[in-house]
C-alpha cells in the first residue's frame, strides 16, 4: 500500500467557511454567533468535494489511503476563546469523520484539537477522546502556537503539555505538531511559520528530557521537518555541546518525518540524512503548493515521483510508503489489518 499520512480537508463545500465566518463574527455580536444545527452539509456534497479533489489525484497518483485533518490553516485557534475553539474542532472533525465513513478504503481520520492560548492543554481531551473512541481516528494535530504566530505557549516539553500525551500513551496514537494561520505579519503562513514550527518543535525536544518521561511518545514533524536534515550537523554539534545523547539516541525513536519536500533534491537529502525508518510517505495534497513545476511539467506536490526517482531501495521504499506508517499509526495498522489489508 501507499500511505499518505498528512491529508487535510482543504476542500470541504463552501458552507464551512460560510458558517466559520458567522461563528467569528459572533464573538463580538452573540446575536450572530449561529447554532451547529445550522451548518447543513449532505452527503452528496462531501462525494463531490472529494471524489473530484483528493479521491481523482490519489487515483492518477497512485496512493491508496490518506490520513485525513481538518484543513491546518483552517484551525485558527487563536480566534475567540475556548468554547469556540471547541465548536469549530468538533465540527470540522464530524466532517472528516463523515468522510472516513463514505470512502472507507480511501481515508482515515486525525483529529483537530480545540486548542486556545493561555488555556490547559488537558481541555482538548474529551475531544481526542470522542474522535478516537468513536469516529476511529488513528493520530492528532497538536499545535505547539496557539497564538498564531507569537509563541506565547510553553514548549513541547512543558508539564502543561503531559495529560496530552498521557492521553496520547494510553491510545497508542502519535502526534502530528503542525501550527495554524499565523496572524502575525512577520512569518507567512504557509512558507515561515509552519517551517519554523517544524524546526522549533525538534529543537524544544532536543533541548529537553521528554522522552525519558514518555519513552514511546511518537511525534510526527511534518514538511520533511523543517530545517532539520537540512541542518543535521547544527544539531548534532548542539546536542554534542550539551552533552546530549547522540540524535539517534535521542530523538529519532521519538520522532519522525513526512516527505512534503517538493522538489528532487529535497528528498534525496531527506533520504541521505535521517534513517529510512523515520520517513513516512505524505503530499499534503491540494496544500500549500497547489501549482505545477516548470521545471519538471508535474505537480509540486506529487511527491510519489520522487520517491519513486530517489536512491532508496524497494525494501526502502516499502518501509517509506507502508511499512513506517503502520508503526508510527498502530491504530490505522490494527484497522488495515481488521480489513484483511
Amino acid at each position: 500500500m501507499i500511505i499518505d499520512v498528512h491529508g487535510h480537508y482543504t476542500t470541504a463545500p463552501k458552507a464551512l467557511e460560510a458558517w466559520r465566518n458567522r461563528q467569528i463574527a459572533g464573538i463580538r455580536d452573540p446575536s450572530a454567533r449561529p447554532a451547529v444545527s445550522e451548518l447543513k452539509i449532505s452527503d452528496d456534497e462531501l462525494r463531490e468535494s472529494i471524489v473530484t479533489n483528493q479521491l481523482a489525484k490519489m487515483r492518477e497518483r497512485g496512493s491508496d489511503l490518506t490520513i485525513f485533518s481538518p484543513r491546518a490553516s483552517f484551525m485558527a485557534h487563536h480566534i475567540g476563546d475556548f468554547q469556540v475553539s471547541s465548536t469549530w474542532a468538533a465540527v470540522c472533525n464530524e466532517l472528516c469523520f463523515r468522510v472516513s465513513q463514505l470512502f472507507p478504503d480511501h481515508f482515515i481520520g486525525a483529529a483537530m484539537l480545540p486548542q486556545s492560548p493561555g488555556v490547559d492543554p488537558k481541555t482538548c481531551i474529551p475531544e481526542l477522546e470522542k474522535c478516537v473512541r468513536d469516529y476511529g481516528f488513528v493520530g492528532i494535530n497538536l499545535n505547539p502556537d496557539p497564538s498564531g504566530g507569537h509563541w506565547t505557549s510553553p514548549p513541547l516539553s512543558d508539564r502543561s503539555w503531559y495529560p496530552i500525551y498521557e492521553k496520547m500513551i494510553e491510545y497508542d496514537i502519535p502526534a502530528m505538531v503542525h501550527v495554524s494561520t499565523s496572524c502575525n505579519d512577520c512569518f507567512h503562513t504557509t512558507g515561515a511559520h509552519y517551517l519554523n514550527a517544524d524546526t522549533t518543535a525538534f529543537m524544544q525536544c532536543l533541548t529537553s528530557d521528554l522522552f525519558k518521561d514518555f519513552p514511546t511518545l511518537k511525534f510526527l514533524i511534518p514538511h520533511g521537518g523543517g530545517a532539520v536534515p537540512y541542518h543535521w550537523g547544527r544539531f548534532r554539534g548542539l546536542a554534542q555541546e550539551m552533552k546530549k545523547p547522540l540524535l539517534t539516541e535521542l530523538l529519532l525513536n521519538n520522532i519522525f518525518f513526512d516527505t512534503c519536500v517538493y522538489h528532487q533534491p529535497g528528498i534525496d537529502l531527506l533520504t541521505r540524512v535521517i534513517p529510512v525508518k523515520n520517513i513516512l510517505f505524505a503530499s499534503e495534497m491540494i496544500g500549500a503548493v497547489r501549482g505545477i513545476d516548470p521545471e519538471t511539467g508535474f505537480y509540486y506536490d506529487d511527491t510519489k515521483r520522487y520517491i519513486e526517482a530517489s536512491a532508496l531501495s524497494p525494501a526502502d521504499r516499502h518501509a517509506v510508503y507502508e511499512g513506517n506508517a503502520r508503526h508510527v499509526f498502530p491504530r490505522l495498522d490494527a484497522a488495515l489489518k481488521a480489513k484483511g489489508r
